[in-house]
């Protein structure tokens, strides 16, 4: 007899037959490891310490992408900015899947004066421009990491609400919503239980995507000189750093710019294969 399978393994076969996100979900997963390993096989004075002596030094044995600026290897460098631009990327996306997938449910399921405020408070933020927005809090709060965590996640909501709100407002008069309000069941427990349960696919794809959004910002900030300061790596800094040598050392800057693009296309890779493997719509 023939058993069907479940939504998930669905969703796991068409994620194994997407070659674009599986070639990004394995750059993504040397990178984390990478990054998490880092201080077991490279010392991090190789990444904080100038060493005058050798600045701006090419390609060799003992510093096989060579040295920047200050003298610092720029491989150990890459190692040590992806822990914080990774870090910032994914923890940036986990506050905005948060206030998003938080008041998006609110607002699509209780609907009238809730809908309204919060769908127009959303419109709002979402006519001003973000990362003059970020740029703005971060001078105000000051640049470190958890400021740039706080101020992207808190600012990086406003399209995941919109798919929320749209979502829930379909989902809260299916029969199951019906039923559980029939037997008493109170509204936080209906959205918690019933209702987000039913929006994974949407969280998940804006999550994923999130990610790349929040570490190009990141990026962005940290190559104004407004976001993880000096000695302390991050992809963006170590581009906002290497701008004065670009003719006398472009690879200075060809490193992180290459790992910005290649990590932001990787998790977009990944983001459309999850859009596709959790579409109900698609066949196999």
């Amino acid at each position: 007899m023939m058993t069907l399978a479940s939504p998930s393994r669905l969703a796991w076969y068409r994620l194994r037959r997407h070659r674009s996100a599986l070639l990004g979900l394995s750059i993504l997963t040397i990178e984390v490891a990478v990054s998490l390993l880092a201080p077991y096989f490279i010392p991090a004075d190789l990444a904080l310490r100038p060493q005058p002596t050798i600045i701006l030094q090419p390609p060799s044995r003992a510093h096989l992408l060579g040295t920047d600026e200050a003298g610092r290897d720029i491989l150990a460098r890459l190692v040590y900015a992806g822990r914080v631009s990774l870090a910032v990327g994914v923890l940036a996306a986990a506050v905005a899947v948060f206030v998003g997938t938080a008041l998006g449910a609110a607002a699509g399921f209780y609907g009238g004066w809730v809908d309204t405020v919060i769908m127009r408070f959303t419109d709002a933020l979402l006519s001003i421009p973000v990362l003059f927005f970020v740029i703005a809090l971060t001078v105000l709060l000051g640049p470190n990491p958890y400021t740039l965590v706080i101020v992207i996640g808190v600012l990086s909501w406003m399209e995941l609400a919109r798919i929320l709100r749209a979502n829930v407002l379909s989902l809260r008069e299916m029969e199951f919503t019906e039923g559980a309000r029939a037997i008493g069941v109170r509204d936080p427990a209906i959205i918690l239980r019933h209702i987000l349960p039913n929006t994974v696919a949407p969280i998940i794809v804006a999550g994923t995507l999130g990610v790349g959004h929040a570490m190009l910002a990141e990026a962005a900030i940290s190559y104004l000189g407004l976001g993880v300061q000096p000695p302390n790596p991050s992809w963006g800094n170590m581009l906002y750093n290497s701008q004065s040598y670009l003719w006398q050392a472009p690879s200075v800057a060809l490193y992180p710019g290459m790992m910005i693009a290649l990590t932001v296309l990787s998790i977009n890779f990944v983001g459309d294969g999850l859009r596709d493997a959790l579409d109900a719509r698609m066949t196999l």
